[in-house]
């Protein structure tokens, strides 16, 4: 298959300073709204990139549960990978993709946990069967197989039969605090729109505009 064949040419908007809000976490919000009312069935879906101590990096997908003027949030297995490498490189970049609109938003800066209290509330609003996914993964280890699963999903059921399950010691959240938030529009002849807010030392945002 020859992927240079594979083109698109984008025409559905434009992003003029003018029309953006001087706030990046209202844009956010006005960009999140549309892609959810355009159908996508996981608007929230989001890719984190992490990097280890060694700057190797890795990507993959993850659901964004929440955000404020304090940052992305998400949720996932502290000891899994990602996890691992957040702790010894707390930064990250967030990357989300709406084909459908040719619409992209990057977002770079440093990485906290978030509250006890944050995580145990998420944890408690859950399905049942994901509170009891969260102790049967030991995200990102290798295993022999399905079986393992089955029968350690069945132990925990057995274990916390007719009780609340209560959040794993090794399982919460991640907050993503912006330094930068960019937002790109697709645009004829490549000729994309990139509007870059980055936060200065003194806390406020400047709006940039980037070359294609």
């Amino acid at each position: 298959m020859d992927a240079t064949n594979i083109r698109k040419t984008y025409a559905l908007g434009e992003l003029t300073e003018s029309e953006a809000d001087p706030n990046p976490l209202v844009q956010f919000e006005r960009w999140l709204k549309d892609a959810t009312q355009s159908g996508y069935i996981e608007p929230n879906a989001m890719t984190l990139a992490t990097c280890d101590s060694r700057g190797i990096p890795s990507a993959r997908v993850v659901l964004l549960r929440g955000f404020d003027e304090h940052g992305f949030v998400f949720y996932t297995n502290y000891e899994s990978r990602k996890g691992r490498e957040l702790s010894e490189n707390p930064h990250a970049s967030l990357v989300f993709w709406w084909n459908l609109l040719e619409r992209q938003i990057r977002i770079e800066g440093r990485v906290e946990k978030v509250s006890e209290e944050e995580s145990n509330a998420y944890f408690a609003g859950r399905p049942r069967g994901s509170q009891i996914g969260a102790w049967v993964s030991e995200q990102s280890q290798v295993i022999e197989g399905r079986e393992t699963l089955e029968q350690l999903k069945a132990a925990y059921e057995q274990q916390f039969e007719g009780i609340e399950v209560p959040r794993p010691p090794y399982w919460g959240g991640f907050r993503v605090v912006p330094e930068s938030i960019e937002f790109w529009q697709g645009r004829r002849n490549r000729l994309h729109d990139r509007l870059r807010y980055r936060k200065t030392e003194s806390g406020i945002w400047i709006i940039e505009r980037l070359s294609p």
